[in-house]
């Protein structure tokens, strides 16, 4: 799983989260998983190869406080190719390297 893509993603919920809060009270927000009854979804991207991604949508069923089911789809993109990044190694050299570009995750919920 790929850290990078964790961090947007928990950077972007924190964002949603600081900014909706900041006008009224949001009752819906919750930083934990209710486990009586709820499904908890993650997302991720893989790099499969230069030319595709793999994208993982991971659902968790939670009833009376235990993991009932886990459903996992998969699914092949296309990949964003690489880009350029300057890299520094613990003495502080520096050196340009090809990375693979990330998806930005973006999540709606009605």
């Amino acid at each position: 799983m790929n850290n990078m893509i964790k961090l947007t993603l928990y950077t972007l919920l924190a964002a949603a989260t600081l900014y909706s809060c900041e006008d009224e009270k949001n009752e819906d927000l919750t930083a934990t998983v209710n486990k009586n009854g709820a499904i908890e979804t993650a997302v991720t991207v893989e790099h499969l190869d230069s030319l595709q991604d793999i994208l993982v949508t991971h659902h968790t069923v939670w009833h009376k406080g235990n993991a009932y089911k886990e459903v996992v789809y998969r699914d092949t993109i296309p990949s964003l190719g690489k880009e350029q990044k300057v890299a520094e190694n613990a003495d502080g050299d520096e050196k340009r390297v090809d990375i693979k570009k990330d998806y930005e995750i973006f999540i709606t919920v009605k």
